[in-house]
């Protein structure tokens, strides 16, 4: 990106300061970040201090063999003694820990003393079932309540838990089952989604015709539906765990225990098995959830709305609130379903006061019309948080605008399954906010904007995201493969972790995050991110949504291809693409303005929100389309494909 399409960017920037009340009060002050500047390893020993151990570390970091690190390594504790058992011992059982919302409106409130008494059982009938310390089980479950607790059970009895997003096909959990040797398989009958039943236990049952292993399959019983049944080898949950005791003694486990293993999606097509310890990620995952929600657990309401089977899911549903004894709202479903207000409604009825939300969904709700979230009291909302993808300026401005009535503050938080827990963001009572800005790393984290050759760049210019310092909730190694680890992450700029994502430096040295490496395209020698251009088309009053990819092109190596969705007002026409393609041009510089610009009525998502953007490069190069499995609709390709002209004619 050229530093005149960078300043165009930022010439119109707005800043946001804390309310004056919230920083008042606020958990973290900027005091912090000379605390942690000034003694990187004191301030963490110091954060390791919020958890209760066993055996207190006094090894804060091992960093003898990298890029292999070992965070309080002679210390030792339980996990899910630390989210559940010390919040019942302090006094604070009678507090809810999680307001189930089931999408057809059932539900339950789990208060920390029947946490503790559902872990435990659970923890009873999984040693009851052979588990042992340091075996592996696979968990294959919707948004439900059971799926906190199976979590917490294998954390408790020290069992590796490898949580696959109840989306995935028979292939995809097959695969992740014998990577990672699962012993034991937790699943349920479905969950409900749209509004009726979705069958997840016929994947299970097909991917174990393909491993060796499994011997046993734990099953939820969730939506009641009729499923096949392998004598022998399926349990019921609820047959199983109601004959267990209520009692069980945590045992402490090493820091460096493995507590779980997430597969993320790599280059090769095989699946990479992220590897996350015990002490060093709970202590990180516990502090900057406290830190950047400002989480005051005796009266907030927080609602975390990703699934249990991504990171997100584990760090900021699991861990980090539990172990900070927050008071959490987990829903089920679909933001759409019965109605397009329903997380508005459930706001309402929670009193939630910190929502922790996607870009994408943020985009969709804007999609759907301000007058839907005006429909309910959002007055309790203190804190908006974003995470999974740069969020543009535009839905930014609204999420705060419409959602948080002006005035919450936006902690836009960058992170990945292979960090563990946030490690860029503002603080909502320090930082003076930019919309679309992830800002600065938090305190104890060493990060910064390098160019080809690992120089760091200077304000105003653009690169490569790296990581400096080792930190504590940083993944140990690949599943298996400690070469691999090392290739994908600490090759390309030696003695620094490489996290895959451009960015960009403001004038203040802020960072603006551009998305992946590979969405960031090089057309006629300017590197363009797809980040930018899809938000300066959504800036433009008739696009509710937008998508851009780099098509190859024999004169300018890559040409910008746009996919967008019009408002509800708004008719396609050659007169709107091309005063779209010069809105584009207006804001970040003729280079940018895309080739083509495809109107269309949906874009391909995962389960997850995230745009499928290969999809769409395979329509913009005239490819046959890719696999569609990991998509929410499937159908969403031939809709697209069917408004779209033929391959190589413009819009």
């Amino acid at each position: 990106m050229s530093n005149e399409s960078l300043a165009n960017l930022l010439k119109e920037e707005r800043r946001f300061a804390p309310p004056a009340e919230l920083a008042a009060a606020a958990n973290v002050t900027a005091a912090a970040y000379a605390q942690a500047s000034e003694d990187r390893l004191g301030f963490w020993a110091e954060q390791a201090r919020r958890l209760t151990w066993a055996v207190e570390p006094t090894e804060t970091l091992d960093w003898s063999n990298p890029p292999f690190a070992k965070w309080f390594a002679d210390g030792k504790l339980n996990v899910a003694y630390n989210c559940v058992d010390r919040h019942v011992e302090a006094g604070n059982g009678d507090r809810v820990a999680i307001h189930f919302e089931g999408e057809p409106g059932d539900g339950r409130s789990i208060t920390y003393a029947q946490l503790k008494d559902e872990v435990s059982q659970a923890a009873n009938a999984l040693l009851e079932l052979g588990v042992r310390k340091g075996d592996r089980v696979a968990v294959y479950l919707p948004m439900i309540a059971e799926a906190v607790v199976a979590i917490l059970a294998c954390a408790r009895i020290g069992a590796t838990h490898s949580v696959v997003f109840g989306g995935f096909s028979a292939d995809a959990v097959a695969s992740r089952i014998q990577d990672a040797q699962a012993k034991l398989v937790i699943t349920a009958d479905g969950g409900y989604r749209r509004g009726k039943p979705s069958a997840l236990k016929p994947a299970i049952d097909e991917a174990l015709t393909k491993v060796d292993g499994v011997e046993h399959v734990l099953v939820v019983r969730r939506t009641g539906q009729e499923v096949s049944w392998t004598e022998g080898r399926d349990v019921w949950w609820h047959e199983l765990t109601a004959r267990q005791s209520t009692e069980h003694t945590p045992e402490a486990h090493d820091a460096e225990h493995p507590l779980f293993i997430l597969y993320t999606s790599g280059t090769t097509g095989k699946p990479k098995g992220i590897l996350h310890t015990s002490g060093g990620y709970l202590t990180q995952a516990s502090y900057t959830h406290h830190a950047v929600f400002d989480l005051k657990p005796e009266s907030d309401v927080y609602w975390c709305t990703a699934d249990i089977g991504w990171v997100t899911g584990h760090s900021y549903i699991v861990y980090g609130p539990l172990s900070n004894g927050a008071t959490q709202v987990i829903y089920e479903g679909t933001p759409d379903t019965p109605h397009q207000g329903r997380f508005w409604e459930i706001v309402q009825k929670y009193g939630v006061t910190i929502l922790y939300t996607a870009p994408t969904a943020i985009r969709t709700f804007m999609k759907w019309g301000d007058d839907i979230p005006a429909k309910f009291d959002l007055s309790s909302l203190r804190v908006l948080g974003s995470v999974g993808e740069p969020i543009n300026p535009e839905a930014w401005i609204w999420y705060r605008d419409h959602i948080g009535a002006g005035k919450a503050p936006i902690v836009d938080t960058w992170w990945q399954t292979e960090t563990g827990a946030m490690m860029i963001s503002p603080l909502p009572g320090v930082t003076e906010t930019k919309p679309g800005s992830a800002q600065r790393a938090l305190p104890g984290i060493a990060a910064t904007v390098v160019d080809d050759e690992a120089r760091e760049v200077p304000n105003g210019s653009g690169g490569y995201l790296v990581l400096t310092e080792p930190w504590p909730s940083m993944l140990r190694t690949i599943w298996g493969d400690d070469q691999r680890y090392i290739d994908t992450y600490w090759s390309r700029f030696e003695g620094r972790y490489f996290a895959g994502d451009g960015a960009k430096k403001d004038e203040d040295g802020d960072i603006w995050l551009l998305g992946r490496v590979d969405d960031v395209m090089l057309v006629s020698g300017h590197n363009i991110s797809t980040t930018e251009v899809e938000s300066a088309l959504v800036g433009h009053p008739s696009v509710a949504e937008s998508a851009v990819v780099g098509a190859t092109d024999a004169t300018t190596g890559q040409a910008i291809v746009a996919f967008v969705i019009l408002r509800g007002t708004a008719t396609d026409s050659p007169e709107l693409v091309e005063e779209l393609r010069a809105h584009v041009g207006r804001t970040l510089g003729p280079i940018a303005k895309p080739k083509q610009i495809k109107v269309v009525g949906e874009l391909p998502k995962t389960r997850s929100g995230k745009i499928m953007r290969r999809l769409l490069r395979d329509i913009a190069e005239g490819r046959e389309i890719g696999d569609t499995t990991t998509l929410a609709d499937s159908t969403v390709m031939n809709l697209i494909q069917a408004q779209l002209p033929p391959a190589g004619s413009e819009s």
